[in-house]
């Protein structure tokens, strides 16, 4: 297996990770804590606060070249920002139009990784960019009418934040990929802890259970194997094959959560745009041989 072929399954490896989200964000454990506040959310800060610092416990046995440089920072200002804009879109609109309004990254990492950082482009990449771009476009045609603007706005935002996670990290493929994840999630945590004091919520013993696969499982391993496979990946390809992961997220809601009251069948519209985006993956990758996907 070559360095690209590598790089590609651990990129697959993390989307298929990160794709658990909802078995977690939607655990009937959290019914008890309160969605808002006088209007503000709660939830969302108080599972994102947790999920960072149990993400940064796996990470940290893992680091082993820690070094500081001044590019850290827009990374981690970059993650930061994606994490208050994907919660405020999650709190403003509905879960499906900030998971796909986040997924808008590949478009921004296309354009900002090819005219900006020369990242190189395989033909067959404008099929995973094409098909992807209709698919989502799909969805958010008929997912966002009659949504609030400000939470759309939140939503691109958080596309726009994620893709500079993806560039910076592609950026910084030479550094150890442990250590700037560690750093990612020690900020995020420490931004959110002030939130957590303020509401004096604190989880019990099965919740702090859930809570820790929750940063491990969903957010900690998968960041490492990302960043790991962005050594070898250009940054437009990788979030291409990331977009399973809003393919895959209400595939493990249903087969765990069907029965719960709360739970919603995803719509046609949303089917039908997955469907679009894994024939662009099949484009890209399944109707070719071994020896050219090493391309």
């Amino acid at each position: 297996m070559n360095e690209k072929t590598a790089g590609r399954l651990l990129i697959l490896t993390a989307a298929v990770l990160w794709s658990t989200n909802g078995l977690f964000a939607k655990a009937p454990l959290f019914a008890d804590w309160p969605a808002e506040i006088d209007g503000m959310p709660v939830r969302g800060p108080l599972l994102a606060f947790w999920r960072a610092l149990f993400a940064a416990l796996v990470i940290l046995p893992f680091v082993r070249r820690p070094r500081w440089r001044i590019q850290l920072v827009p990374m981690v200002l970059a993650y930061a920002a994606m994490n208050y804009t994907f919660l405020n879109a999650l709190t403003l609109t509905n879960e499906a139009n900030a998971i796909w309004l986040q997924n808008t990254a590949p478009m921004w990492v296309f354009l900002i990784g090819v005219l900006v950082f020369g990242e190189p482009v395989h033909p067959r990449d404008r099929w995973l960019l094409g098909c992807s771009v209709l698919g989502i476009g799909l969805i958010l045609w008929f997912e966002v009418r009659g949504q609030s603007p400000v939470g759309v706005a939140y939503g691109l935002g958080g596309g726009i934040t994620y893709a500079g996670v993806v560039l910076s990290l592609r950026y910084l493929r030479t550094e150890d990929g442990a250590w700037l994840m560690l750093l990612n999630n020690l900020v995020t945590a420490v931004l959110f802890f002030p939130f957590v004091l303020h509401h004096g919520i604190w989880p019990s013993g099965g919740q702090t259970l859930c809570l820790t696969a929750f940063g491990m499982i969903q957010m900690g391993l998968p960041y490492l194997l990302f960043a790991r496979g962005l050594r070898y990946v250009a940054g437009h390809e990788a979030t291409g094959i990331v977009l399973l992961e809003p393919i895959l997220v209400p595939v493990w809601v249903y087969l765990a959560w069907r029965h719960v009251p709360s739970y919603e069948f995803p719509q046609w519209w949303t089917l039908i745009g997955g469907v679009f985006i894994l024939l662009g993956l099949v484009a890209r990758y399944g109707l070719v041989g071994p020896e050219k996907l090493r391309a």
